[in-house]
């Protein structure tokens, strides 16, 4: 096993792999720093955790669209995947509203 540190949205990791990943490890980190970067540029979600949460469904989604042809998002184009993730992003909005809000 190796060690190699990376930069996800300008945040220093430390990752443990074995040689013969690396290569594959750092192109996982550049494309998930990338999506990253692209929600947070977009400006439409604030914090580092939900950044991560709609990218990490973004990724979830392209997944599952390529491993199954006929699965739950085959018919969907990506604007309409983005339109649900952008309706879930709405809901964890009003789910996190500070309890003091709320009165």
């Amino acid at each position: 096993m190796i060690q190699i540190d990376v930069t996800i949205m300008g945040q220093s990791y430390r990752l443990a792999c074995r040689e013969e990943e690396e290569k594959k490890l750092r192109e996982a980190v550049a494309y998930l720093d990338g999506k990253m970067c692209a929600i947070r540029d977009a400006g439409k979600i604030r914090g580092n955790d939900r950044i991560a949460v709609m990218a990490s469904l973004a990724i979830a989604a392209e997944l599952l669209s390529t491993k199954s042809p006929n699965g739950p998002l085959s018919e969907m184009t990506m604007a309409e995947i983005k339109q649900k993730m952008d309706a879930m992003n709405n809901v964890l909005d009003q789910a996190l509203i500070p309890q003091e809000d709320l009165f």
